[in-house]
Order: C-alpha cells, then structure tokens, then sequence
C-alpha cells in the first residue's frame, strides 16, 4: 500500500494554523470593506483561452491545464502522442486540454467584467479572496497552490484609485504588525526606457529581464538582454537605469537626464509624483497607533500589540527596478518587501488600461492590487506577530462527571452558545486527569466542572487554566461570566 502523501508544492492546513489564516484573511477583508470593496468570486477553472496569452511566455508555462475527461481523446496513439507534445510545448490541443486552473484572480475578474459590463456600475470596486495554482518550482515562500486577496477598481483612470490603494496596503500591514517597504514605479517609465533603447517593441524583453533581477542578478540580466539582441550601448544605458540611487526625488529628477524629455516617460513621472504627494496616508497616525479594532470574529478575540509601531512602517519606495514582467500592466505597479524577514514579496499590482479588450470590450481601464497570504502568514510566523487568542478555538470546556451532571452541562452549554460562546462538553465520563490534558492539548483557557455537591447546590466551580483562579459561580449567572 502506498503512503499517504499530497502533490508536491500543497499543503495540509491544521486548526492552529487555520485559525492563524483567517486571522490574516479577516484583517485584510475588514479592510477591503472599509474601502468600499464588494466580494466577488469565480470558478477554480477557466476556458484554457481565457487565460493563455495573458501573463507572457514565461507566465503562460505555469498554468495547470486540466486533461478533458476522455470522452473526446484522440483515438489513435499518434494523435494522442501528437496532442500531449503540442501541450508539452506550451500549446492548446482541444482535444487534449480545454480548460485551466486560474493563475491568478486579475484575468478571471476581467473576463467577468467584460461579461457582465451592461449590468455593473462603474467604477466597479471588487475583492476576491481564492486559491489560485501555479506550475512553479517549490521552494521557501512559493507555492503550486495558494490564495491571493485581490481588490480591484475598474471603470476609471483617477491616480486617486493608486493612492487608495497604497493607503490600502499600508493599514493592512500595519494592522497585522508586519512593517514593510511599498515599492513603486511605472510601466510608463520602463516604455521611455524601452524608446530609448531602440522602440516599444523593446518593452517586453526588458521588463521580463529586469523583473528577474533580484534572483539572477545584473550580469545575468546583461546576458539576458543580449541574447535578445540589445547591443552594448543599449545594455549599457539599461544597467545605468538599474543603478540609480538617491531618495524618491533623486531618483526621479535623475531619469529624464539619462533617458531624455521622453514623452511617455515624463507621463510617468508625473503620474508617479501625484502618488507620492499622498504619501502620507501610507504611515501610521501619530505615536503609530492603530485606533480602530478591525475584527469581530470567532478566529481573532485577541487585539494587536500596536505599541511598538512606527510611523515608518509603511515606506513608499521608488524602485525603478520593479518590472511586474506581466503584459497588461501598463501604469503605476506596486510590489512590498517585509523589512525584518527575507521573503519574495508580499503583495503586488498595478495599473491596466485596457484589461477587458482582451476579451472584446475595450475601454475599461482598471488598477489592482493583491495580498500573498501564504508568505504573509510565513513572515508573520517567523517573527511571533499573531496574537495569542488566535490560537483558541474552544473558550470553555465542561468536564463531563456522569449522567446527571452532564444533562446540567448541556443545558448551560446551550445558554452559552446562544451568547456566542465557544464551549464543548468532554464526549465521556472520565478521569479528571484525562479531561484536564485534552483542555491542555487544544488550548482551551476555561474549565467548568459540575459534580454531585455543585448540582446539589446550582452552582458550578470555573476555573482559568492559565492563572490557575477558581471561582464558584452559580448556574443562573454563569451565562452572563466573562470568558475572556
């Protein structure tokens, strides 16, 4: 008999890390609300020519393709041989391959768009918290299957929709505790870039090259670029690009010397400047308080520590080496680094002008961003950021000590539940031993014991397993005690 295992690049999730996942996936929903984002999901499948052709060549091999159910395989072996080589290849073979797990949730949300146009009103403002896969090598930080969060604005070209979206970012990551750099920059610049190093044409191998900077390196991305037919001079003013340094200002005031009065480029400037004069809607308020409690729910009792935030938490970076080598960015993109874990980035997205065109109805510019929840939670494990009441599920356990004292239990066990609180009962008479390791195991804070003197008297002893206090409380008033 073969071990149990699962596919290479998944993973089993336990109830602590669950509860640690939706701590995360609350947070950043609340924030999503308060933002004015409305929920929208799609299926876990698309029409493969929904999705190929959208992220690039190198994009395009990550996507899982789904093999049909049979009913309509190539009969003979050398077609069936000829339809896997073509899918192999990067190609679609319908008779093999009609349809794709989602690669990301930006594509499926503009096929929707496009979709259901008529009956949207505009702007549109979405957030979509699923899974998506990926045919990826694993390793540390990435997955083949993981969720992203994403919020979208569609239907307008306002750069307000970029401010709001890297104030978006920003309270989130401060309300988690996790401190991060917002990187930025703007496709409009890699295209002046891309005029000046032979034409627009250009655009697509340099942004593929430099996006790959940080895992190969300049003098990879030097090769790269050659093998793509830059000559020296080109690649030359390409690493210079590369190397700019100084503040945001510096940055920016540097590029029109190098690149020239470049007229997209200067677009992107401009466009890049109105962002960063919101920037302070990117850092805490004063003294790095975060005033509002952004969870009610069962997953998150606990609140942040917020204390020993700073206003610098949340730094808005101009990084003319961010490229997001996706094809359909083509204004501001964002990407966020954590500061104190070496991690692939936490989150990122950008401006789309023409998304929908892809699937015929043009004209609807769009901007999103994305959360990567998976190494979210991977930064937040390594540093100690979760709260300790997220780790409880159950508040209350009822030892259970016989017939006649369990019928009681389950009768305050009912009231309980009805005020919200979390409790269960132990599933048998047994050794107090026993049922007092089984609240230890699963974290369970509060213990309520009924035996024959306390039914006799309508009172039941509670005690806090982690100050080790003991109270009698009777069974009229135990619905209204505190178990917090």
């Amino acid at each position: 008999m073969a071990k149990p295992a699962i596919p290479q690049g998944t993973r089993d999730f336990g109830p602590e890390t669950v509860r640690k996942r939706n701590y995360i996936f609350d947070t950043i929903r609340h924030s999503f609300e308060l933002y004015g984002f409305q929920p929208l999901e799609t299926p876990a499948m698309e029409n493969i020519e929904t999705l190929m052709g959208k992220y690039g060549e190198e994009g395009d091999k990550l996507i899982f393709k789904i093999l049909n159910n049979g009913l309509n395989l190539p009969e003979k072996r050398e077609s069936a041989t000829a339809a896997f080589s073509n899918v192999l290849q990067g190609k679609t073979d319908k008779n093999l391959t009609e349809r794709a797990l989602r690669y990301d949730l930006t594509i499926p949300f503009a096929r929707y768009v496009a979709m259901n146009h008529a009956q949207l009103t505009f702007p549109f403002k979405r957030y979509q918290v699923q899974p998506v896969w990926r045919a990826d090598r694993p390793q540390r930080g990435r997955y083949r299957e993981f969720y992203q969060c994403d919020a979208d604005v569609v239907g307008s070209t306002s750069l307000l929709n970029e401010v709001e979206l890297a104030a978006l970012y920003a309270g989130v990551f401060r309300k988690l505790g996790v401190r991060v750099e917002i990187k930025i920059n703007n496709r409009k610049i890699l295209a002046g870039l891309a005029e000046r190093c032979g034409g627009a044409n250009k655009m697509l191998d340099i942004s593929i090259a430099i996006d790959k900077l940080d895992k190969i390196g300049i003098e990879k991305v030097k090769e790269e670029l050659s093998d793509k037919s830059f000559t020296p001079e080109q690649i030359g003013i390409i690493e210079k690009y590369l190397t700019l340094s100084g503040t945001n200002e510096e940055k920016l005031s540097q590029l029109t010397g190098l690149l020239g009065e470049i007229e997209v480029l200067q677009q992107g400037i401009t466009e890049i400047n109105e962002v960063l004069s919101h920037s302070r809607l990117t850092t805490a308020p004063a003294g790095g308080q975060v005033h509002d409690s952004p969870l009610k729910s069962a997953s998150s009792d606990a609140q942040v520590d917020n204390s020993r935030l700073t206003t610098h938490d949340s730094r808005l970076q101009v990084e003319l080496t961010l490229a997001r080598g996706l094809n359909y960015y083509t204004g501001t993109i964002f990407e966020v680094k954590a500061l104190d874990v070496k991690m692939g980035s936490l989150g990122g997205g950008g401006r789309y002008d023409d998304l929908t065109g892809l699937f015929g109805v043009p004209n609807i510019p769009g901007v999103g961003i994305s959360f990567g929840v998976d190494r979210i939670y991977d930064v937040m494990d390594e540093l100690s950021l979760f709260p300790a009441g997220v780790h409880t599920g159950t508040q209350v356990l009822f030892f259970n000590l016989g017939e006649q004292e369990s019928r009681a239990s389950i009768d305050l066990l009912r009231q309980l539940r009805e005020n919200d609180v979390r409790s269960e009962i132990y599933h048998e008479a047994a050794k107090f031993d026993k049922q007092f390791k089984y609240a230890e195991k699963k974290n369970i804070p509060f213990i309520v014991i009924i035996g024959t003197k306390e039914l006799e008297q309508g009172v039941c002893t509670v005690k806090d397993l982690r100050s080790g206090v003991q109270q009698s409380i009777s069974f009229t008033n135990l619905p209204k005690f505190s178990f917090i």
